[in-house]
């Protein structure tokens, strides 16, 4: 990598990681503390939901301010109040005021999102935007799951982890303030074109909002559900960290497995499976602590491909023009999927306790498994289509549509071609 690239990426890449890791830290902290807090599953689930209905609100109301201020006054705006957030967490315990700060905090993080992002896109020349991309995606996954752990330091029913957060969140500030890179140019809101995406691929549309629907109840109510099968706190930081790594490591098999077979039933054989490991962990989760911990492994490296599984089978579908606005598209599906998640899944583990979140996580995959099957029997790619598929790609669900600008699937000219309808009307 060229050396007059490593200071502003180092810059940018490690205040992102310090925003990533204060963001896991805080979805563990209110885990903890509503479990402590006797908070329903339901109420748990609901303020968790908040976040991410914040996260997908930010997303349009977000770009409308940068252009109004600019990024600097923006991020400035947006960084203070996240940092402020997490003490105010700290002086009540309520859960229609948590619901209020979770909605503000995820429009403010999906804000700082796309302004850190919208900067590494400076930063990512043509011909170094996949190492970009992919140094974003390792320092994002390292960092949610470094979060995990911070849970440790202190009482983690107390003041410590919010101010942890706080600090986390400030510090942040620094090497991007002070980041030497030029400010990028204002990026418009997505458009929301559910109608579409779905016609080009259905499989593609529920795999996202299921991968949603995992992903959210599983950052929100991970916490929740070790605390209640009785884990030591070690043992749950052990656990949501190690599903979160072996996310991350599964990706490159599996991805390459899908580039060499049918992507549909590659996703399919990845959605039973983790059914399975999740009906499993259901039947252990209140005996065997340490075999959770490696199933929680497996059930990661399994359940967090389904995103990018998904995506990268609606993009074999579509000319290469048009990926940043599908994927762009899909990202809201995926927001969608997180904002119910956790309210279902909370609402389950009132009904059958804690455990409960195992079994929810099989039924949606269950689910998932099934409409891929239904889909994939009644709809098969036309040889030509094959000849044309993409390459897998490490997608993560939890950032901004401004970091599709790095995806390396994107031409080198989508800026200078002019704008085209999303489906070519020739296939």
């Amino acid at each position: 990598m060229d050396k007059k690239l490593l200071i502003p990426l180092a810059s940018l890449l490690s205040g992102l990681s310090m925003l990533v890791i204060g963001t896991g830290l805080l979805f563990a902290a209110i885990g903890a503390q509503a479990g402590n807090a006797h908070f329903s599953g339901i109420v748990t689930g609901l303020v968790m939901s908040a976040y991410f209905a914040g996260f997908v609100y930010g997303t349009y109301a977000c770009p409308a301010m940068i252009r109004r201020v600019g990024h600097i006054r923006a991020f400035a705006a947006m960084a203070s109040i996240a940092s402020a957030l997490p003490m105010f967490h700290a002086l009540w315990t309520n859960a229609f005021a948590w619901g209020a700060l979770r909605f503000v905090t995820g429009v403010c993080l999906v804000g700082l999102y796309i302004v850190v992002e919208s900067w590494l896109n400076v930063v990512a020349t043509t011909e170094q935007r996949g190492k970009v991309f992919a140094a974003y995606m390792a320092v994002s996954g390292i960092s949610m799951a470094a979060g995990q752990w911070l849970i440790l330091v202190g009482d983690r029913f107390g003041f410590v982890p919010f101010a942890l957060v706080s600090i986390l969140f400030s510090f942040a500030l620094i090497p991007i303030t002070l980041t030497p890179v030029s400010e990028p140019e204002a990026m418009a809101a997505p458009k929301f074109v559910f109608k579409e995406l779905f016609y080009i691929s259905p499989i593609g549309v529920i795999g996202t909002i299921g991968s949603g629907l995992l992903g959210g109840a599983f950052y929100s109510l991970g916490h929740v559900f070790g605390q209640g099968v009785g884990f030591s706190e070690k043992g749950i930081a052990t656990f949501m960290a190690a599903t979160i790594l072996g996310g991350a490591a599964f990706q490159w098999p599996v991805g390459h497995l899908s580039d060499k077979n049918d992507r549909r039933w590659v996703l399919f054989w990845v959605c039973a499976l983790c059914a399975g490991v999740a009906s499993l962990g259901f039947y252990l989760a209140r005996e065997y602590e340490s075999s959770l911990i490696f199933l929680g492994v497996v059930y990661g490296g399994l359940s967090f491909t389904v995103y990018g599984l998904s995506v990268a089978h609606v993009n074999d579908l579509i000319d290469e023009n048009k990926v940043l606005e599908v994927t762009s598209g899909l990202l809201l599906m995926y927001g969608i999927g997180s904002t119910v998640g956790p309210t279902l899944a909370g609402e389950l583990m009132d009904l059958f306790g804690p455990e409960a979140l195992m079994l929810y996580f099989a039924i949606v995959l269950g689910l998932l498994a099934l409409s891929v099957w239904m889909f994939a029997g009644a709809r098969f790619l036309h040889p030509s289509q094959r000849s044309h598929k993409t390459d897998y790609v490490v997608m993560g669900g939890g950032s901004s549509q401004a970091v599709l600008q790095m995806d390396p699937r994107r031409p080198d000219f989508e800026h200078s071609r002019p704008a085209q309808p999303l489906i070519d009307p020739g296939r």
